[in-house]
């Protein structure tokens, strides 16, 4: 009695297995009477599709590129919306490829649209990263400074300083005067001379080495300017005020523009975008071509459809 059920349920296993088979050949048998123009038709949207998708990493890669050299905030930012967009769409198109594949592709084809996808990763990854950066734009926000503001402050007090030299000049005191007002004015233009290096370069070192001249200047330029203040004819001067002034705002701008300089984005965003980004694209484009040429060689019955043959 105790038997009856494991037969009946043998024999519901055997119904089922014998449907699935009968399922698993009919599918193969309308597969394989699809016609030449459908087989044809499922080629050319396969191809269409990897087409498609080769176009939207070109204009992705030359937006990024746009981002990467644009001069201003809204530019940036508007290429590489149109750079995320144009991923994103080929994001798209690989999964519905992959749809199509996993219905009706070889499983070669399946293999290299996966070696794609991988690689297509890691150009979404250094895409993201060279993105972020390129919208911040640290080093032009720098170089605005530098020759804006920080020009502006230097050039006034270059002329305060002209000015307390000129008053002094028929003072006992004139020599002292003109050596500290001139050692001042140069100490500021060397520090304003290396700025640009500073934005410019890439190594922390480098950086950290030019900071180090910049503190050497500004300690001759605030000894030079407090050997000024102790003259006594010069003690409320004006003029003399003034261009204290005018460095105390020279140095607030400075520490700004070293901060924007030593985020580096847009040197960093620019050396991503033609090394990494460069060698993500190369890998990328080689897995689409090759699952464009495995979709070419998959034979089709009776027409001649594919790379093109060599004549003889």
């Amino acid at each position: 009695m105790k038997s009856r059920p494991a037969v009946e349920n043998i024999l519901w296993m055997a119904a089922g297995a014998v449907v699935l088979a009968a399922f698993l050949v009919l599918t193969w048998h309308f597969r394989k009477e699809e016609t030449p123009a459908q087989q044809l038709a499922f080629k050319a949207t396969r191809v269409d599709l990897v087409g498609r998708m080769e176009y939207g990493l070109a204009r992705a890669s030359e937006a990024e590129k746009s981002a990467v050299l644009a001069v201003t905030d809204p530019d940036s930012e508007r290429y590489a919306a149109e750079a995320r967009a144009a991923v994103a769409a080929v994001d798209r198109d690989r999964g519905e490829l992959a749809h199509l594949l996993k219905a009706g592709g070889a499983g070669r084809e399946r293999e290299l649209l996966d070696q794609f996808s991988q690689a297509f990763a890691n150009l979404e990854r250094v895409d993201d990263e060279v993105l972020r950066l390129a919208v911040k734009n640290t080093n032009l926000k720098a170089y605005a400074l530098a020759f804006g503001p920080a020009a502006e402050a230097l050039s006034q007090m270059d002329a305060a300083l002209s000015r307390v030299g000129a008053k002094a000049d028929a003072w006992p005191e004139a020599k002292r005067v003109l050596s500290s007002s001139d050692g001042a004015r140069i100490a500021v233009l060397r520090i304003q001379t290396l700025l640009p290096p500073h934005i410019a370069e890439e190594s922390d070192p480098k950086m950290d080495a030019l900071e180090a001249s910049m503190r050497t200047e500004e300690s001759l330029a605030r000894k030079d300017l407090d050997a000024l203040s102790a003259i006594r004819k010069l003690q409320g001067d004006p003029d003399l005020s003034a261009a204290e002034s005018a460095f105390a705002r020279y140095e607030e701008i400075k520490v700004h523009i070293l901060a924007l300089s030593r985020e580096n984005t847009n040197v960093r965003s620019l050396a991503l975008s033609l090394e990494q980004k460069r060698k993500a694209m190369i890998v990328s484009l080689d897995a689409l071509a090759a699952l464009k040429r495995a979709i070419l060689d998959e034979p089709i019955a009776g027409v001649a459809y594919g790379r093109p043959s060599m004549l003889k």
